[in-house]
């Protein structure tokens, strides 16, 4: 066995992923991120064939006759189609280990999961990286690769302060000596406040606009507090009462109105996890702060706002679309020494 761990480890290339609702990021051990895709997955409805993974079916959102269906086989950050996930997954470890030895490509990989998923849905994260041609499959916490990401000393006895605010959920979380001391995973992220925009051109202007126009506006002028720069978009749709297409304008102000409920959720449960914290931590976190991660942390304003609300600094790390990434990159470059924050399940070895 050791000689073939031995041959194994001589041939592939050990790779983290971070498996997230809206996309999916890959590192390789000795080369760092090589794939940022969208999760993303377009199907023929009559064949049951997969034709397209990632930019390709990003592309095709929307835009599909009716037999071709392009969605995510992850919602809220959770696998809800497990055989189109282990495709997807199959889809970019091949694609990472073309360039090896073929069958000697098994590459052990670390994967991060969200904090708030049951031992079942750990079971299927797992089984669908072994199924799509991993030799070993560990999970790992988001906030802790998150944490890991942004170098916070996570093995020190201090407490760390990290959100992560993705796609399909929020990853809120305090950690001391390689643990989660408190967390919360909430379903309330970027996703949530495509929908907040959707609803609000539909209630506001009777105009039908799709998902991949909501991201857009909301990347273009969202804000989490007043801005002193007026920022204006146009959004493109279906009048709902003509059936004809429409343009309108929008300002920040709107689009901040639309997104506040979500915001707001964020910000409670960030101050709900404070109020969890042992004082000792408290004092820490005060002194160091809090990290934001993840696409939301790139919102304007959003840093402000919960420094305003929690009496804290807050920073956002560097580069927070890839830093859960990079956290799982760093543990597979030191897994004997990290293996500690990995998540332990009764069916999997941890290498010594």
């Amino acid at each position: 066995m050791a000689i073939l761990d031995f041959v194994f480890d001589k041939f592939s290339k050990d790779i983290g992923i971070d498996l997230g609702t809206a996309n999916t990021l890959v590192y390789v051990k000795g080369k760092g991120i090589v794939i940022n895709e969208p999760s993303v997955v377009a199907i023929n409805q009559k064949t049951k064939q997969i034709l397209a993974i990632g930019d390709e079916a990003k592309r095709m959102v929307g835009r599909t006759p009716s037999h071709i269906v392009a969605h995510r086989p992850l919602v809220d950050g959770v696998i809800s189609d497990f055989e189109v996930t282990e495709q997807m997954l199959r889809y970019f470890i091949d694609k990472v280990s073309q360039a090896t030895f073929g069958f000697l490509s098994r590459p052990r990989v670390v994967i991060g999961i969200p904090s708030g998923v049951t031992e079942v849905e750990k079971r299927a994260v797992q089984d669908a990286a072994l199924n799509a041609g991993a030799r070993m499959a560990f999970l790992i916490e988001e906030p802790m690769a998150a944490a890991i990401g942004a170098r916070l000393p996570v093995q020190d006895a201090a407490g760390s302060f990290i959100v992560d605010i993705g796609g399909g959920t929020a990853e809120i979380a305090v950690i001391s000596l390689g643990g989660i001391v408190t967390s919360r995973s909430i379903r309330v992220a970027g996703d949530e406040m495509n929908e907040n925009i959707i609803q609000f051109a539909r209630d506001e202007f009777n105009l039908l606009v799709g998902e991949r126009t909501a991201e857009e506006v909301k990347i273009k002028i969202g804000s989490a507090i007043q801005m002193k720069d007026r920022l204006k978009a146009e959004i493109r749709g279906r009048d709902l009462v003509t059936g004809l297409p429409k343009e309108i304008k929008v300002t920040d102000d709107q689009i901040r109105h639309a997104i506040s409920r979500s915001i707001k959720l964020i910000v409670n449960n960030i101050k709900a996890v404070v109020e969890e914290t042992p004082p000792e931590l408290v004092a820490d976190i005060m002194e160091r702060g809090i990290t934001l991660a993840g696409g939301g942390a790139l919102l304007r304003g959003l840093d402000q706002l919960i420094a305003e609300e929690t009496q804290m600094p807050v920073t956002v790390s560097d580069d927070p679309l890839t830093t859960v990434v990079r956290g799982t990159g760093i543990v597979l470059e030191d897994l004997p020494m990290l293996k500690d924050v990995l998540v332990l399940t009764e069916f999997e070895q941890i290498p010594r």
